[in-house]
């Protein structure tokens, strides 16, 4: 991301130029109305692709972003592909054909929607992509997610200072280990995931190259780390094989850059031999609730909290400014380039939850019900 920043700065003025066109997109037919005029909303129907209802994170997403439009007077086609292209790409095609005005898109693989976004962008369908880039293709107007090279920024960090390598100010507090690791990544094919690992190894690195951290199966690229898919299966065979590869030695923590991938991982240690009171310290992202309940329970000891309210919320207020002739808010022109344009995008920020900080966090936000943790 950084070495590409130059060029990437060249094209996102092509790209907010493009951008200031497309809030006369209303797709579906409709007329295109004046900046800032009024539209029937109850007559326009948006299409909200998402990629699974396996994941109790996409299903809050889903529900968020669907009350957030019907509050706004719209009718939505909420429609899940549980992690199948051909689906969702079909999904898509069905949204298009049925006379949808704008579509709200989380791919399953942010390569794959080339063709069916260029029938969308034939008539003249605003397409937002929700929370994973869409690549490949000019026919995405606008992106809303939250800042995810943070993301793993924030993983790294709450590794090291769960190992006390870190205070809780960030500050390093001299401790020379060496502690044993294991790296985990995302699915290859969600853009999201080479964000995370970035940021989590530009933070991991140095305390790799100085000795403080070591990674004893010896697999330190991304495609070794990778989960397909984001699947826990997946990543419980991944450690359950690290542990056969690195015999008796033991290991001191485990980044992992979601939830389900952390329950997975969690599973594999115990069946290896870890107890309650000798896991690794275990990252995780998204919040979920088995992943808080591990983690007041003393298993898994972080995760990061995303507010998909916020994402529901942006990603609606996006259609709602197409919708109405506007151009909708930004705050990042220069990060996500998909290959084809640099995507205008909103990013929220997102926040480190472990054991003591969790209710204020997730319960007096509202996020959850103190009942729910339990």
């Amino acid at each position: 991301m950084k070495k590409h920043l130059l060029l990437v700065g060249i094209v996102a003025v092509g790209g907010l130029a493009l951008a200031g066109c497309s809030g006369d997109r209303t797709g579906g037919g409709a007329a295109a109305p004046e900046e800032g005029g009024e539209v029937d909303t109850s007559s326009m129907t948006i299409g909200v692709a998402m990629p699974t209802q396996q994941s109790e994170r996409w299903i809050a997403d889903g529900d968020n972003v669907k009350a957030t439009l019907e509050e706004m007077g719209y009718q939505v086609d909420l429609q899940y592909a549980n992690d199948d292209i051909p689906t969702q790409v079909s999904q898509i095609e069905n949204m298009i054909s049925s006379g949808a005005n704008a579509l709200i898109v989380a791919s399953i693989d942010g390569t794959t929607l080339t063709d069916v976004l260029q029938t969308a962008a034939d008539q003249d369908i605003p397409v937002i992509a929700y929370d994973r880039l869409i690549n490949g293709t000019e026919n995405v107007d606008y992106y809303t997610t939250f800042d995810n090279y943070q993301v793993g920024v924030q993983q790294a960090t709450s590794l090291l200072t769960g190992l006390g390598v870190l205070d809780e100010n960030g500050d390093e507090t001299g401790e020379k280990g060496p502690y044993n690791v294991e790296l985990f990544a995302g699915s290859p094919d969600d853009n999201n995931a080479t964000f995370f690992w970035e940021g989590a190894m530009d933070t991991l690195k140095p305390f790799m190259d100085s000795g403080v951290l070591e990674v004893p199966s010896g697999q330190t690229d991304f495609d070794q780390a990778a989960i397909l898919r984001w699947l826990p299966e997946t990543a419980q065979e991944r450690m359950e094989n690290i542990l056969t590869i690195i015999g008796d030695t033991k290991l001191d923590g485990v980044l992992s850059p979601y939830d389900g991938l952390s329950i997975g991982i969690i599973s594999a240690l115990t069946s290896g031999g870890y107890s309650a009171d000798d896991l690794p310290v275990v990252t995780g992202q998204d919040a979920e609730v088995g992943s808080v309940k591990s983690i007041l329970a003393g298993e898994q000891y972080s995760t990061i909290f995303k507010d998909t309210r916020l994402l529901g919320e942006t990603a609606a207020d996006m259609v709602d400014a197409l919708m109405h002739g506007d151009e909708p808010e930004v705050n990042d022109t220069e990060t996500y380039d998909n290959g084809e344009k640099v995507v205008p995008s909103y990013l929220h920020e997102s926040t480190i939850v472990t054991a003591d900080n969790y209710e204020e966090v997730l319960v007096d936000s509202g996020y959850y019900e103190a009942d729910e943790l339990k």
